[in-house]
């Protein structure tokens, strides 16, 4: 049974609660868009029921879940938080999430960690499109949904609108099962639909009475919605009939239906809160209406080697299988570990596997070992407070995991085992930077390594052809949190450098060179010379050495060290500095000395001879090229392919995807894309997402390739 926690001041510690049964426990994430007021909202609920003792605000920086220095300054949520509390013997673990589209790692954490999604509406900005594409990501992996509108006391508020824009969104199954009662933009209360009683909050207490006859037809019309909708998820086939005959549907049997169709992830039902109005109504729809962890489906499991392990439930007493959602590293405190309990029961100072698989990619190298889990902590924002286990369906901190990162699993040693990793979206916004001085330079690779460890959206390439070190974010606020925590958190200074884009060098034409390498010195000299004929091959042909020495001009133990010297100068470039490709050389002739040829002194002459040949004929930089398959809302298709085509872009075609949405495929140059992730989403209103593939390189145009020559 759960524990009440009556907590103390804003954010105090108090104590932790707990659960002994997963169905004492409901996992519900916040969804919505930066400003929605889920923040808000989560001080509400922790106001009422006595988890802290006033609601905080965000104009205030003295929230619960935007605790970090990074969300006080910016006053929005940057991160995933969580805040547990205890409503009629129900341990609620509510897991705030940023808003904002280049936060999504965070948010789609929260909705791999949470068994329902409470989707939070303003009643006076309305939904974005980031919240429409979560509410039909939700809908494909059948996510038990609610939704909340917010701010009705806003003076900007119209719960009418908000309501069918709602509706329209989100489709069929959404209604509200309570209406606002507003006099002279202050909230007196909320009238039940399905009740018929008027929840009065004038004096600031919640009492019950009959609502006046002035809201009776509006009350029948919006009811009548309800009962249809509910009866329409029901199991009971005869109450369509009888509703429809006009006999009465008694009231219990409708909240059972409507909690059963809630928690099948059929029907959505809509609820409004505003300061002081709400909370207690939708506390009793996630207790009641929401599913428990016992309800949700296991994520995929397997053993080490890949092979599926089936029959594992939400079971404390079953085998040990825990995801880390989320990391976060302190120079003073070390790594804390958010964890997801799924089988099993987590202990303090038991030693558990720790299993991390399928992010090489990103910097997250496979790894498989064994760690002792320090103090277990159920988190309060800030507060860590201790706590005895995690059962399963719980959500804990664990601290002291050096090794684990966010999507790792934990099991048990004599059993591990590997959950199938949560989707993540590919960070396509490229940012190179540098350290800002030695100092900095030298405590830049650890500070990097945590910072990949906690999010698995951002990856970290040092790329040798360009010598720079790039960050690939999310977009431009993910970067300059990024670039935030490295200073404030681990003390190291950085600066963005203009990103290069790796270009590479291949012949115009065909020629013929020859490399002369003689130099006399007081001891063995240098002799080497060799005659290449170089020609340009077709695009992706690389590289061709061809012999044909006849006669011996050149021994045959120093051909390969034409070829070698070739090579080198390939790698080096012989215009702008760009590896070479695309590229058959022939050596047919040269000459050699008895005493001072070398295979040093023929490496030297293959690189003079590549130098010779590009005097000869034009040298041509060549330019990466992406196919991109971008998709946008309908209604955006005409200003992308515009775009795209500025952009020197050839577009394919395009094809429809769903209701309301277009693919567009394009061939671009990566010159023209680097910022492509931040343009798009201003183009499309935060809807648009692409994704790039390399294709090839093509000759870069002359006024660009003059450029590029003059600043190398």
């Amino acid at each position: 049974m759960a524990e009440r926690n009556t907590g103390g001041a804003v954010g105090a510690a108090g104590r932790a609660p707990t659960a002994d049964r997963a169905d004492a426990i409901r996992n519900v994430v916040l969804v919505g868009h930066s400003g929605a007021g889920k923040t808000t909202l989560v001080e509400q609920l922790l106001a009422a029921t006595g988890t802290i003792q006033r609601p905080g605000r965000v104009e205030d920086g003295n929230t619960v879940s935007d605790f970090d220095e990074v969300e006080v300054r910016q006053q929005r949520s940057v991160n995933l938080a969580v805040a547990p509390l205890v409503h009629n013997g129900i341990k609620i673990n509510l897991l705030d999430t940023p808003g904002y589209a280049d936060f999504v790692g965070d948010l789609r954490a929260g909705l791999r960690a949470a068994d329902a999604a409470l989707f939070v509406v303003s009643a006076a900005e309305g939904i974005d499109g980031l919240t429409q594409m979560l509410w039909e990501e939700c809908s494909r992996v059948g996510m038990p949904r609610a939704v909340v509108i917010t701010k009705i006391d806003h003076q900007r508020a119209n719960f009418d609108e908000a309501l069918a824009s709602c509706q329209d969104v989100f489709g069929d199954g959404v209604a509200p099962l309570y209406l606002p009662v507003i006099t002279n933009g202050h909230v007196n209360g909320l009238i039940g639909l399905l009740t018929q009683k008027f929840y009065n909050y004038a004096t600031g207490d919640r009492s019950e009475k009959e609502p006046g006859a002035e809201y009776e037809t509006q009350i029948e019309e919006h009811r009548g919605v309800l009962i249809e909708g509910i009866i329409q998820e029901s199991e009971d086939e005869s109450l369509m009939e009888r509703y429809l005959e006009g006999d009465p549907i008694d009231t219990k049997v409708l909240i059972e239906d409507l909690e059963k169709a809630v928690a099948r992830g059929s029907f959505y039902p809509v609820l409004c809160t505003g300061i002081g109005v709400g909370a207690h109504e939708l506390l009793e729809l996630v207790t009641q209406g929401f599913p428990s962890p016992l309800e949700h489906p296991m994520p995929e499991i397997t053993d080490l080697s890949g092979k599926p392990v089936n029959g594992i439930v939400c079971d404390p007493e079953g085998p040990l299988v825990a995801e880390v959602v989320k990391t976060t590293s302190d120079p003073y405190v070390g790594r804390i570990s958010l964890v997801r309990v799924f089988s099993g029961t987590l202990r303090p100072d038991m030693t558990v596997h720790v299993s991390g698989h399928g992010l090489a990619d990103r910097g997250h190298e496979d790894h498989d070992l064994d760690e002792r889990i320090g103090t277990l902590t159920c988190p309060l924002g800030k507060h860590q407070r201790a706590c005895a286990k995690g059962v399963a369906g719980d959500i804990v901190a664990v601290a002291k995991l050096s090794r684990a990162e966010t999507g790792d699993t934990l099991s048990e040693v004599e059993r591990p085992l590997l959950m199938t990793s949560w989707e993540m979206p590919d960070p396509l916004l490229p940012v190179a930077i540098r350290a800002r001085s030695k100092a900095d330079e030298d405590k830049l690779s650890q500070a990097l390594g945590r910072l990949v460890a906690e999010d698995p959206t951002l990856r970290l390439e040092n790329n040798a052809e360009t010598r720079q070190l790039v960050l690939w974010c999310m977009g431009e606020a993910h970067t300059d949190v990024l670039l935030d925590r490295l200073a404030k958190r681990h003390g190291v200074e950085v600066e963005r450098i203009e990103l290069r884009v790796p270009l590479r060098e291949t012949f115009g034409g065909r020629c013929q060179a020859m490399g002369r390498n003689v130099k006399q010195t007081g001891g063995h000299g240098q002799y080497a010379i060799c005659h290449l004929e170089v020609e340009p091959l077709p695009s992706g042909g690389g590289f061709e050495f061809v012999d044909k020495i006849v006669g011996g001009v050149v021994p045959r133990q120093f051909i390969p060290s034409v070829e070698k010297g070739v090579r080198a100068q390939m790698e080096r470039g012989v215009v702008a500095g760009y590896p070479m490709v695309d590229v058959r050389v022939t050596l047919y002739d040269g000459k050699a000395h008895s005493v001072d040829s070398s295979d040093m002194a023929f490496q030297i002459a293959g690189q003079l001879a590549l130098k010779e040949a590009a005097s000869k004929v034009p040298t041509l930089l060549l330019e990466p090229v992406d196919e991109l398959a971008v998709l946008v809302a309908d209604d955006y298709v005409g200003s992308v392919m515009s775009d795209l085509s500025s952009r020197r872009g050839r577009v394919l075609g395009t094809e429809p995807v769903g209701t309301g949405r277009t693919l567009v495929k394009a061939e671009v140059p990566e010159l023209e894309i680097t910022r492509y992730a931040i343009d798009l989403r201003s183009m499309s209103h935060g809807t648009g997402t692409f994704q790039r593939t390399f294709l090839r390189y093509e000759p870069l145009p002359p006024n660009l390739a003059s450029k590029v020559t003059a600043t190398e």
